[in-house]
């Protein structure tokens, strides 16, 4: 059943008006316990999440964690090299049995000692023989389904979920030519900002914003007048930048062939709903995948890496050290705006204004989360 949620009819009020007219978000959409509650039951516990990139698990037992809408997760590369997403609480006693990240021949409940194959299969439980209701063959972990999308990976509670691979075939049209697949991941990092998911996640959406936020950065490397923001499609939204020289990562190396023209400096940003956020240049990658804590809280899963010919390059290390020198002061100025944001969100005299048509993805947004929840029912 769906909670009633006054934000709710906010925001289906907010988003029924055309483009031409469209308001910023209502105030309670970012602000509501309940409507955060809504939110984890409709979207993060039946939409596609990423838990970062499938080469972060190179090798057979390596494994990480996550938690989606209260599950506990387990990520794992099984014995034979492919992806397979476990529960991460034991069928015995229910204790959560990893953290963090590792590599494991085997899952071992840290309170009994019940053992898992990387399979989920049960493998030994001690001290279990006197019971007579007890099969070890008839307990294993719940499979949870995960997916390998273009070197990202995707995981759902949803088995009905259409795969991304259906879902995000526009992402291939559009980007096709930038092959995310084989950029190689060199940093990955999690942190806590104070701020509501969809803040951070409209903010990466405009670079209207760019000029003055991030005024002391990458603020002059693009020009707003050469800024495009058309319709998003039904499961991303998506805009682009055409950069100049100021970071030559941003460009195709000088050994690239296969890109011409615009196609060689053109940034692509692509908001994956609900929460995973690429910036993609022909020389480098760098994303953020959300995950709410409650209204006003958002851990942040930071990484990237670059391209193949890049990664080539005799001076890669040089390169690489620069641009995440550079995102990392982009992401400071990043964590001041959005939770400035927030602190204004909660206040009294606050009120949402007028949309730009740089802004065109946030409304696209609005409307997704709009569709997304049902009517309340009684």
């Amino acid at each position: 059943m769906t909670l009633h949620d006054p934000a709710l009819a906010e925001l289906r009020a907010n988003v029924a008006q055309p483009f031409d007219r469209a308001q910023a978000m209502p105030k309670s959409v970012y602000t509501s316990a309940s409507f955060a509650e809504l939110e984890q039951q409709h979207i993060f516990g039946r939409e596609w999440l990423c838990a970062g990139r499938a080469e972060a698990l190179p090798d057979p037992g390596d494994y990480m964690t996550m938690e989606i809408s209260g599950e506990p997760v387990i990520i794992l590369r099984d014995r034979d090299g492919s992806l397979r997403g476990l529960s991460n609480v034991c069928r015995h006693r229910m204790s959560t049995l990893l953290e963090g990240r590792g590599n494991r021949r085997s899952i071992v409940c840290p309170y009994h000692a019940w053992t898992y194959n990387l399979d989920g299969s049960l493998r030994g439980a001690p001290a279990m023989a006197r019971n007579e209701t007890f099969c070890k063959e008839d307990v294993r972990l719940p499979s949870i389904r995960v997916e390998d999308w273009r070197g990202w990976i995707m995981v759902t509670l949803n088995p009905d979920a259409p795969p991304p691979s259906e879902t995000l075939a526009g992402v291939d049209r559009l980007v096709g030519h930038l092959p995310m697949e084989t950029y190689t991941e060199v940093f990955r990092e999690e942190f806590e900002w104070a701020t509501n998911w969809k803040v951070l996640a409209e903010n990466f959406m405009e670079s209207y914003h760019l000029p003055v936020c991030h005024a002391g950065t990458i603020g002059g490397a693009s020009d707003l007048n050469k800024m495009e923001c058309p319709e998003g499609e039904e499961a991303f939204n998506y805009h682009w930048i055409v950069k100049n020289d100021l970071v030559p990562l941003a460009l195709a190396h000088p050994s690239n062939t296969a890109l011409t023209g615009d196609d060689r400096r053109i940034t692509w940003l692509l908001a994956i709903y609900p929460s995973l956020l690429i910036t993609l240049t022909p020389g480098y990658f760098w994303y953020l995948s959300l995950t709410p804590k409650g209204p006003g809280k958002v851990q942040v899963l930071f990484g990237g890496g670059m391209s193949a010919d890049w990664m080539a390059d005799p001076q890669a290390a040089e390169h690489l050290k620069g641009v995440k020198a550079l995102l990392d002061d982009v992401n400071v100025e990043d964590k001041g705006c959005v939770e400035r944001v927030y602190r204004g969100l909660c206040a009294g005299l606050s009120a949402p204004g007028a949309l730009s048509h740089l802004e065109r993805p946030n409304y696209d947004f609005a409307r997704w989360i709009a569709s997304k929840i049902p009517e309340a029912q009684s």
